[in-house]
């Protein structure tokens, strides 16, 4: 990742921007490392934090390979060093880690380590997290360590920044699940409102037709037709629910192959033909390509719910670093600044603030009669 230090107010600058950039606490972490590993031209850097068992739950490095990193094997044990930063929250600057009393060794496949520094990462009294560089680059003299005491008074600034950072990101985290437990359950009263109601006319239609059955059996037979159509409207609701509860594998399968399975499934459950098509799209930061799910998400349900569309088109394509989603359908349509003055939002309060919330822009085009066409431009990490 690092290409050479840079040194002064523009590097801290440029670092404590990067960190800011970023809502995921992963992302940050993955930040906030490879900048100290730049700010300080280290070869190694690496940012632990630590679980209530010994271990840690987090774990990010710079300087290593991804190969190296798996020969390595499992995750450290807060024990040595790492124990000293974590427990005893002090600096560690050391010329050579590997005499230092507490030093315990390390994994076959694991850089060697020499001069080194250390700080915890604090939010006020807690420790949060444990930031360490190894092996600056620069001439050592035979026992002295390449890490100044200015070195250490910079890597203490930008672990008070990624304190932050990474608090931010802790309170965006729980803000989202939170976020999709209010989603879950207006879907649950919408399923159970929908689905009710079918079922209800279901239960009638087919008393109806159990009446008729012996002194109108052609009007029982209608009865019948009836309930075979309810019964696959209320089918059509289930499984378009269990699609929007199923939580979204963005982490396993990214977003492409997430929203391809998404549409297709809601091809299959809706007379309305729903497609999907890509090009040259890249990852993006998690919290990018969220966004661009769930305004994705809402867009079909509005169109599938309340457009009374033929045909809905979903297309994502890559735009400089970043990405634009485009859900488009031929259904009745409607004039936005009425919509808005009438208090009825069809969901596009909740699009704009997740477009915003990750910098993006939120488009919506729509006339009664012609369609609506929703597009998201998110930028690059």
């Amino acid at each position: 990742m690092s290409q050479g230090p840079r040194s002064g107010l523009a590097a801290v600058s440029a670092a404590l921007l990067a960190m800011s950039r970023h809502l995921e606490v992963r992302d940050v972490l993955k930040t906030i490392v490879a900048s100290a590993r730049e700010l300080l031209d280290a070869q190694y850097a690496a940012l632990g934090v630590p679980d209530d068992h010994g271990g840690f739950a987090q774990f990010v490095v710079d300087g290593v390979s991804d190969a190296q990193w798996k020969a390595i094997g499992p995750l450290p044990r807060q024990h040595g060093i790492l124990a000293a930063m974590l427990h005893e929250a002090r600096p560690e600057r050391l010329a050579d880690v590997r005499k230092d009393p507490r030093f315990e060794g390390w994994p076959t496949a694991h850089p060697d380590l020499v001069d080194f520094l250390g700080l915890p990462v604090r939010d006020g009294d807690e420790v949060i997290g444990a930031l360490f560089l190894a092996n600056k680059n620069c001439p050592k003299p035979e026992g002295s360590c390449g890490f100044t005491a200015e070195d250490q008074e910079l890597l203490s600034i930008l672990a008070q920044h990624a304190a932050i950072a990474l608090t931010n990101a802790r309170l965006y985290e729980r803000s989202r699940e939170l976020t999709i437990a209010e989603e879950r359950s207006r879907l649950a009263h919408e399923l159970h409102d929908a689905v009710s109601q079918k079922l209800f006319s279901l239960r009638l239609t087919a008393q109806a037709a159990t009446a008729l059955v012996d002194r109108d059996p052609a009007r029982a037979k209608g009865e019948l037709q009836q309930v075979a159509a309810l019964a696959a409207e209320a089918v059509d609701e289930l499984r378009a629910a269990v699609v929007e509860l199923r939580p979204a594998a963005l982490d396993e399968d990214g977003l492409i192959a997430t929203l391809r399975t998404q549409t297709q499934v809601l091809d299959r459950a809706h007379t309305a033909r729903v497609t999907f098509a890509s090009t040259g799209f890249r990852a993006l930061p998690a919290a990018q390509e969220e966004a661009l799910l769930r305004v994705a998400q809402e867009a079909l349900h509005n169109a599938l719910r309340h457009s009374g569309a033929e045909r809905v088109a979903v297309r994502v394509d890559r735009r400089g670093g970043g990405a634009v989603l485009r859900v488009s359908d031929d259904g009745t349509g409607f004039d936005p600044q009425a919509v808005r003055r009438a208090g009825r939002h069809l969901g596009l309060v909740s699009m704009r603030d997740r477009a915003s919330g990750v910098g993006g822009t939120l488009t919506v085009e729509s006339v009664p009669g012609k369609g609506t066409t929703i597009e998201l431009e998110v930028p690059g990490g």
